[in-house]
Formats: C-alpha cells, structure tokens, sequence
C-alpha cells in the first residue's frame, strides 16, 4: 500500500487473491507471539485475531502482532458494534492504522447475541446500530466530523486529530441476508466466520451487492472467508480433523452457507435424524466434510483455496484443526496455491 496524506482512502490495492491463517482465540499465551511470526515467516499474507467473550481482546491482540512482525497484515475479526463507543473505537483503530501504515483491517460486526445479552450490550435493533456504529467509525477515520446522532450512536461533530494516512478497510462480520445488504451500503466489505464453500461466497456477494464496481473512492470490496483447515498427505485423516470444527454445522441448517449448497435438504435432512451434534457430525458423509472446510492433500486444499478466489474472496482465512496450531501451520502453508 502507499501513503498519499491524512484521511485519504487506501493507496495500492491489497492483492485480490491472498491467503490468511486465524490465530485461534485459546492458543497458549507463550505461544501466540511465536505463532505470529511463523505465519509470516511461512509467507502468509494476513493473520486474522479473534475477539471473543472470555478469551482476548481483539484490538490488545492486533498491536502485539503488529509490532512483532514487519510486513504481515493484521485482520481484527471482529469487534462487536455494542461493546465500544465508536469515537473510542475508531481511535483505537485509527492508532494501529497510523502506527502501522496498510497493515490493518478492522472487523466490526452486532456480536452473538448470547455474548451480547450477558454483558447488557444485546440493542434491540442490532442492524441499526451495527449501522449507525459502522458509519461513524468509518467517517472518524477519514478525518471527518461524526454523523447526525442517531437512536444509539452519538458522535455527533467528534473530529479525530490523529487519523491514518492509509485508512485500513472497515469490513462486516454478516450471515444473512439483511446485514449482508446493509454491509454493501456502509462497508468496505464483508466477513463470512463461518463454512464459506464457492456457492456461498457467490450469494453472499450477491446479496451484498457487490456484483458491479465499488465507488471510486473506495477501492474494490473485501470478502473475507474463515474456513477450518487441516492439511496431510492422507485425505481421510485430514477430513477427520476438520470434523469436530464443523459440530455446530447442524444447528444452522437454514443459514445461507448451508442453504447455498446442493446437498442442503439432505444436510437437513441428517440433522433432523440426529439426536446430538456429535451424532450429526459424525454421520456426515466425507464429501460434504471437504465442501464445507479446507482439508486434503495440499493439492486437494490449494485446489479448494483457489475455488474461493475465483468465487470471489479476496481472502481465504485457514483456522487450523487439531491440537497444535503451531505445528499445523507448515502443512497449512504447503497448500497455498502457487502464483
């Protein structure tokens, strides 16, 4: 990226077509600045942090990572709209961005709703507010004053006095097809923290409205796919890796990227046999496994990987299986399609 002067919009373009690692949310502590570095050592493109209750802050998370590695992009997936005033936020935000020039994407998404409700912070109208929270970071960042107040954010007339100079993309953590407009409308793009098989991808962008050219002043729009990943010269052992990251796959057999899928009414179907998630996980047949993560051989996974580019994703996120995250990621760099 290139800096062209305060507030202004990203210079060069992020690659269209990269790949990223997540850093999981209950990695050991000694492990996750080791872990960070490896991933750019390995030649990823982009490490994406977790903010979940419980575990560790997103934007705490971005700095250290930041800081401890020279080049590598650092994704915030993602920061939920009612824990945080947005002028706070977006200073936040707006402090990494300047301290580290095109390094930064932020995720801002309503948050689980069961997250939300224990800390008081579940609004009546999440999409309003994730919104009204959106806009207003999105216009502090550029140097501009606060929107109109609005029925939960009021930042009205706050100017920030230190904005980027390379304003880091704003992209939505969305599942459905509500959020996914209002994230066309208000964001740089969109994020998919669940299963994004190609067919998903396809209709998310649809429904985001991202069919046609972004405006001018914008660059081009973001997809962010998160897909549980493992990596091995057999297939079978690889699939049965990834099986028990797809366990909660079952409760959402309506969601779109299930719904997207040719074998959805089968899917339902299962679900609707099963007695538990650990029974409906199990019986999945391994085809459907390979559809809905990143597991094979590396030919089989850069296969998969490249299926999500030409999809439309402009970064696929590998969450590594198993009980080593660290020692995955030389197998999960090993299936980055080539060049």
């Amino acid at each position: 990226m290139t800096t062209t002067g305060p507030g202004t919009q990203r210079g060069a373009e992020l690659d269209a077509r990269r790949v990223g690692v997540m850093l999981p949310r209950d990695l050991p502590v000694d492990l996750v600045l080791p872990y960070a570095r490896r991933v750019e050592e390995l030649g990823f493109d982009e490490l994406w942090v977790v903010e979940d209750l419980g575990f560790r802050g997103g934007i705490a998370q971005a700095g250290v990572v930041l800081a401890s590695t020279s080049h590598l992009v650092v994704g915030i997936g993602i920061l939920p709209a009612g824990a945080r005033n947005a002028a706070f936020a977006a200073m936040e935000v707006a402090t990494l961005a300047q301290l580290f020039p095109g390094r930064v994407i932020a995720g801002i998404g309503h948050g689980m709703d069961g997250w939300m409700r224990s800390v008081g912070a579940w609004p009546a109208s999440p999409l309003t507010l994730l919104d009204e929270h959106t806009t207003a970071v999105r216009e502090l960042l550029r140097g501009r004053p606060g929107p109109a107040s609005g029925r939960y954010v009021d930042v009205e007339g706050v100017v920030l006095e230190e904005v980027p100079s390379v304003v880091p993309p704003v992209v939505l953590g969305v599942r459905g097809p509500k959020s996914l407009a209002l994230a066309g409308r208000v964001a740089e793009g969109i994020l998919l923290a669940e299963p994004s098989p190609p067919e998903y991808i396809r209709a998310a962008r649809s429904a985001a409205g991202f069919t046609g050219a972004a405006p001018a002043d914008e660059g081009p729009r973001e997809v962010i796919v998160y897909d549980v990943a493992a990596v091995a010269a057999d297939s079978a052992a690889a699939l049965a890796a990834v099986r028990p990251g797809l366990v909660w796959v079952g409760d959402r057999t309506s969601a779109p990227h299930v719904a997207a899928l040719p074998f959805a009414d089968d899917l339902a179907a299962l679900r609707a046999r099963c007695s538990t998630r650990q029974e409906f996980v199990a019986a999945m047949p391994d085809e459907w496994v390979a559809r809905l993560s990143l597991a094979g051989t590396p030919d089989e996974v850069a296969a998969a990987i490249t299926a999500r580019h030409d999809a439309g994703a402009t970064c696929v996120v590998m969450s590594p299986a198993g009980g080593d995250p660290l020692a995955a990621l030389d197998a999960l760099a090993s299936a980055r399609p080539q060049a």
